[in-house]
This record gives C-alpha cells, sequence and structure tokens, in this order.
C-alpha cells in the first residue's frame, strides 16, 4: 500500500464508521471469534451512505468525456434531487401511517441507474442522497441486501412503516438473480411509492454485456412490473475505475509475511480463510458489519476457492461491507479472481461474484505495497 496508507494502519487513523471501539495494539484478533449483537435501531441507523462516500457530491464526481451517458446521468440526477420533499412522507407511528394520503404523483418517483462495473453508480446514489433537500433522518441509502436483512429483522409490515417515513429511499446493487428477495423488495417498494416515497436504484450489467443496450434495466423493469412507471432509466457508459491498468488480482503473500503483518499492525485482525467462512454461516449477515467494527486491517491466510453456493454468497455481502468501510485486505493462498469457480460465474449469482472480485481486488491493491511491519 502507499506510505500514506502504511502511516494511517500504523497510528490507527483509517476511518469507518464502526470504530467507536477499535482493536488496541497486541495481538491481532480473529473475525472467527467474534459474535456481534445488532439491535433493531441500528439497522435503520445505519441506512445512510457508506462512510467511502460521505464527502461525495455532484460536483465531485468526474465526467469521462468519451462517455456522454455521465454527464447526462448528473444533470437527471441533480434535478431529480431538487424535486425531493413535496410529497407526504414524513409522519411517524401508526396513525400517520394509516391517516396518509398521498397525492398521486405527477411523474417518476424514481430513478434507475444502469452500468457496468466502476463507473461511478454508487457515487452518483450518495450524491443525490446529499443533495436531497431534506433531514437526513428523512432519507435512507442502502444496499439490495441491507434492506432484505431489514425486512429479515423487522418483518414486512413493520419495515414498510418505518421507511414509509422517510421522503427518500436509495438501494444500491439492485439484484435480480434471486426471485423471491425481488419479488419481496418489490412489494415493498410498491407499498413505499403509494405512501409518497421517492425512490433511486443502482443495479450492474455483467462484464461483456455493456454494448447490450438496457439489458439490466429492462429486466429491472420487467421484474418490478407495476413501478416500471414510476422509474426513469439512466444507463451509464464507461471503464471500471477499480481496475483501470490492473485487471487482475495482485498476487497473494506468502503465510508468513501475512501473519507477521497482522502481530504488527494496529487493529489488525488474522483468519484462516477456510475457517472464517465457515464462522460466517453462524452470524447473520445483518451482522457483518458489526463483526468488522474497529478493524483497519483483515489478514487471510490459506485463501482458497469457495467450496459451495451458500458460502460464496455470503463472502459476497462481507466482501461488501469490507469495501464500504475501507479496509484494506492482505492475503495468502489464491488471488481473489479465482475465488469463484467457472459455473459459479456462469450462474445465476455471476454479478454477485464479479462485484466482489472487483471489490476484493481494489481493497488487495490498497494492501499492495505492504512492507509486513507495523
Amino acid at each position: 500500500m502507499s506510505c500514506s496508507l502504511a502511516r494511517r494502519l500504523q497510528w490507527g487513523t483509517v476511518s469507518t464508521r464502526a470504530t467507536s471501539s477499535p482493536i488496541e495494539p497486541g495481538p491481532p484478533q480473529s473475525l472467527s471469534e467474534r459474535r456481534p449483537q445488532l439491535s433493531v435501531e441500528r439497522l435503520v441507523d445505519e441506512l445512510e451512505p457508506p462512510w467511502r462516500f460521505d464527502a461525495v457530491r455532484f460536483d465531485t464526481y468526474i465526467p469521462d468525456p468519451n462517455h456522454p451517458s455521465q454527464p447526462e446521468a448528473v444533470a437527471v440526477l441533480a434535478a431529480f434531487a431538487a424535486g425531493i420533499g413535496g410529497g407526504p412522507a414524513g409522519g411517524s407511528g401508526l396513525r400517520s401511517w394509516f391517516s396518509r394520503k398521498p397525492a398521486a404523483p405527477t411523474g417518476p418517483r424514481g430513478v434507475y441507474l444502469d452500468g457496468g462495473y466502476g463507473v461511478g453508480k454508487t457515487h452518483l446514489l450518495a450524491s443525490l442522497w446529499h443533495a436531497a433537500p431534506v433531514p437526513s433522518h428523512q432519507k435512507a441509502f442502502g444496499t439490495f441486501v441491507e434492506l432484505t436483512n431489514l425486512v429479515g429483522a423487522l418483518g414486512f409490515q413493520e419495515t414498510v412503516r418505518v421507511l414509509g417515513r422517510y421522503k427518500l429511499l436509495c438501494i444500491d446493487e439492485f439484484e435480480l438473480d434471486d426471485p423471491g428477495d425481488t419479488v419481496l423488495v418489490s412489494s415493498l417498494l410498491s407499498k413505499l411509492v403509494d405512501a409518497g416515497v421517492s425512490l433511486a436504484a443502482t443495479s450492474n450489467t455483467l462484464p461483456g454485456k455493456l454494448g447490450e443496450g438496457r439489458f439490466a434495466a429492462a429486466d429491472f423493469l420487467r421484474e418490478i412490473q407495476g413501478l416500471s412507471a414510476h422509474f426513469r432509466p439512466l444507463r451509464i457508459d464507461g471503464e471500471d475505475y477499480r481496475h483501470r491498468g490492473l485487471p487482475e488480482a495482485p498476487p497473494p503473500y506468502a503465510d508468513e509475511v501475512v501473519t507477521k503483518t497482522a502481530r504488527t499492525s494496529f487493529g489488525a485482525s488474522l483468519d484462516h480463510f477456510p475457517h472464517l467462512l465457515g464462522h460466517l454461516s453462524q452470524v447473520h449477515p445483518s451482522r457483518y458489519g458489526a463483526l468488522i467494527e474497529g478493524v483497519r486491517l483483515v489478514c487471510l491466510t490459506g485463501v482458497e476457492p469457495v467450496p459451495d453456493q451458500s458460502t460464496a454468497l455470503r463472502l459476497v455481502v462481507l466482501a461488501d461491507r469490507l469495501y464500504d468501510a475501507e479496509i484494506p485486505v492482505i492475503a495468502s493462498g489464491v488471488p481473489f479472481d479465482r475465488l469463484f469457480g467457472e459455473d459459479m460465474l456462469r450462474g445465476g449469482y455471476r454479478k454477485k461474484y464479479y462485484r466482489a472480485i472487483s471489490r476484493l481486488t481494489a481493497l488487495a491493491r490498497d494492501a499492495g505495497n505492504f512492507d509486513g511491519g507495523a
């Protein structure tokens, strides 16, 4: 990693939202030994953009002049943000929910950002959240997975009641690979649109599919059927900024280098990869953010291809939480672009696996120049 990042690791200044109780200097802790508990209140309170997007705004997004769809998306989203806040959402309690009589919207209540990996969709979605002229407690931001986890924790009706109080709901990484989850969230979004909540969502097309027009947008609008009239799809073309100049994952380290790094770095965790995968099966994915709380460097030994689909999907969620928290990863074993077998990369969950590879590769690149010392 860069000298700057190495110093931040040494002095414990790498920032994440979940660093209220940082790991103290000394022997590295193991994520596999952590069993975090998470209250419903915290699940709701965490519905905001990840730490890495705290400072992003529309004017910090630098459009690629070779892709006119990028500046067009900025203009459309800025106009959309300016119109948020006039609906009926924002009340509290059951009385407010059942007495609400929203006016019929005069135009689309949502925007859908369709594009490839790393073109800045999350940057734009977070910028929309920041630009919306309503208080923070009236706008929510979460991934598709976090939204389904919220429904699992609260129940469907309570989730409708809680989210129905918001003026804006931003959903990052809307996924179409699980029909059950898609139908669940589609039903939820229908209720929220009826309540006057404005919606914004992002999703990914697959590498190699970018020339096939609005493939992902068409799938999205078909799956949510009744909501299609409420969304304006925006295509965003471009290159994956996370992989520009380095399409493959960096080579892994030797076990002894990873172990030494963990033992000499402030805020490091150290886990044997297969043991960590097993532990993830015992922790609800909604708690993976708490699982890495206080960690500033993740060290993994013995990385190997994941053995099955369920394990792979849990790893995807962990990769998302690590990426959101900007926690670099140093590992031994196979490189991250070999985590998922060809059958998985051709299957129904391939979009998730490509995203995990992209994000873990970015985190491995962050740790790429680490010299093993603190």
